[in-house]
């Protein structure tokens, strides 16, 4: 029960590190309800997890978004941002399409807004397998390696099942984005599961909030000019919006 609830408290206090970049020993015992040295206790194994990076009183998140962010504390963050850019990914779905979703929250955000209609749908993530079958949806499940940080099947076995499919269209999210990098993820098997969506899909659409511009993960899996279509839920910086043009992705901002 001891590490139950230090793994609970852990969860928060990355959730508060992704909210304020900073965790403050003092205010995070305040609103944890717990002993400042349970919550320095908690920061340290979590730097040494290489989530985040202590400072003089508290931690801080890694200068590079390298860090691997557990799924139930994505699934928390930037509901409202997701809901609307689900919304606006439906208008890329047609009837009879073959339809991939990646393993990312904001790709089960789709998945909870499909119905029982002519579709066919291909996932590697269990919550939108979940959401899927309870919604009547046909969809299949491409297992493997099971990654319970974003519950998530990965690997050989996985990669096999997926380069055999010509999907119409495949919906996917990142960690970070930007012209340089393009688009990356913390998780190398990961990544490559992105790449290899992407790599067979005829029409490639990204799923990216405002949080995630600007930022680089350890593993960019694609560029730029792999994509489509872009869905946001606000405007990009000039630099990027004309990056985005030149290469002719649509962009599009999410009412």
């Amino acid at each position: 029960m001891q590490s139950q609830l230090a793994s609970e408290r852990q969860q928060q206090l990355m959730r508060i590190a992704h909210l304020h970049e900073v965790v403050r020993v003092s205010d995070a015992a305040k609103e944890l309800g717990v002993h400042e040295m349970t919550i320095r206790r908690d920061l340290n194994d979590l730097a040494e997890q290489g989530l985040l990076e202590r400072v003089h009183g508290g931690a801080r998140l890694p200068r590079q978004a390298s860090a691997e962010v557990s799924f139930n504390l994505r699934l928390r963050e930037n509901l409202h941002e997701k809901d609307r850019i689900a919304k606006e990914a439906l208008r890329f779905i047609q009837q009879g399409d073959t339809v991939v979703l990646d393993a990312s929250t904001t790709s089960l955000a789709v998945a909870q807004k499909l119905s029982s209609q002519d579709i066919n749908v291909i996932v590697t993530n269990l919550e939108s397998a979940n959401a899927l079958a309870h919604q009547g949806v046909r969809f299949f499940l491409a297992g493997g390696e099971y990654h319970d940080m974003s519950r998530s099947f990965v690997g050989a076995n996985t990669l096999m099942l997926l380069e055999r499919f010509r999907p119409d269209v495949v919906f996917f999210s990142a960690k970070g984005f930007s012209i340089r990098a393009g688009f990356s993820d913390a998780y190398l098997p990961e990544a490559s599961i992105k790449e290899q969506l992407i790599k067979n899909a005829r029409r490639v659409v990204a799923l990216i909030d405002h949080s995630k511009f600007g930022e680089e993960a350890l593993y960019s899996f694609a560029s730029i000019q792999d994509v489509h279509h872009l869905i946001t839920d606000a405007p990009t910086k000039q630099d990027v919006t004309k990056a985005l043009q030149h290469e002719n992705v649509d962009v599009i901002i999410a009412p």
